[in-house]
């Protein structure tokens, strides 16, 4: 039993730290999916009242877009449902990322190889698929190559949503 205030809210401090899940979005270029995926996930963690227990990023396997902004179109369709992406610019997954994060994942299949060899292989199997927590496993659709923004941010809400269902059940 604590003994003061100071004592409790420490204890509770360390309780908190001891349950965040720490997850990394990750797609070529950390411009499109990626961070739609964190974004996403993002507001749905808040509106759950679960922010406090996440810790959400995004990264690209590919030093393409190295901090470049989160692509326009993918921009308007996050504003497009209230939520903000302001201030962030892709950065590149790291060997070290699959130390710091609990789970990485990937917007497709081309990723998951990547992000594979990156990381070293995935020996703690933290690596995932996002679209593998839907009735659809698969690709979540690319829409720097489709211009589909539409599809795209329909595979990610519905990834993320299944993502939090599994999570926060187990």
């Amino acid at each position: 039993m604590p003994q003061n205030t100071c004592e409790a809210r420490n204890i509770n401090t360390f309780k908190r730290f001891q349950v965040m899940t720490k997850i990394l979005f990750i797609c070529h270029g950390n411009i499109c999916r990626s961070p739609m995926g964190e974004f996403v996930m993002k507001d749905l963690v808040k509106k759950a009242g679960l922010e406090d227990q996440f810790q959400i990023a995004s990264a690209a396997t590919s030093t393409e877009e190295i901090g470049c902004p989160v692509y326009p179109p993918a921009r308007r369709k996050l504003a497009e449902h209230g939520i903000n992406c302001a201030g962030k610019t892709a950065r590149q997954l790291t060997k070290a990322d699959y130390a710091r994060y609990d789970l990485l994942v990937g917007m497709d299949r081309a990723n998951i190889r990547n992000m594979n060899r990156i990381c070293g292989g995935d020996p703690e199997g933290k690596i995932k698929l996002l679209l593998d927590y839907t009735d659809r496993p698969g690709d979540v659709a690319d829409p720097w190559y489709t211009g589909d923004f539409n599809a795209t941010w329909r595979d990610v809400l519905e990834g993320c949503q299944g993502f939090l269902r599994s999570i926060t059940e187990k």
